[in-house]
């Protein structure tokens, strides 16, 4: 009976690919503390990975595998909450490097040491002050 219970309450994602979303609520906030208060709040959830916030649009970006009925009902205790779009969360592709031209490459020059020959002197009596 509590596997049961842990099964519905976690979900049965054992062996299974994560099921990550992007999710994107409007929740009324707006100052510096408002926002504190919600990015706490949302990522005191359980399967939350990321949260950004944008001020200007009173848009919050919600990246992980929580609810997002359960996001935004815990966000009403701030006011009006919208949610506004629900998707996969996919990884942006980096524009392929093969269609760029890259610049030429330095040509790579080898630095060789150059050796000098020593010469000894045989005559090793030689006094300069006598």
């Amino acid at each position: 009976m509590l596997l049961l219970r842990f099964y519905i309450y976690h979900g049965n994602s054992f062996g299974k690919m994560s099921n990550t979303k992007k999710m994107e609520l409007k929740v009324a906030i707006d100052d510096e503390k408002s926002k504190r208060r919600v990015m706490r709040t949302i990522a005191g959830v359980q399967g939350v990975d990321s949260v950004a916030v944008n001020m200007k649009d009173r848009k919050i970006t919600v990246i992980g595998e929580a609810d997002p009925v359960y996001l935004t009902v815990k966000l009403r205790k701030f006011g009006f909450t919208d949610l506004l779009s629900v998707g996969p969360a996919k990884e942006q592709k980096k524009p392929d490097d093969d269609n760029k031209e890259k610049p030429p490459e330095a040509p790579k020059y080898v630095y060789v040491p150059q050796t000098w020959p020593v010469i000894e002197e045989c005559n090793t009596n030689t006094c300069t002050i006598c």
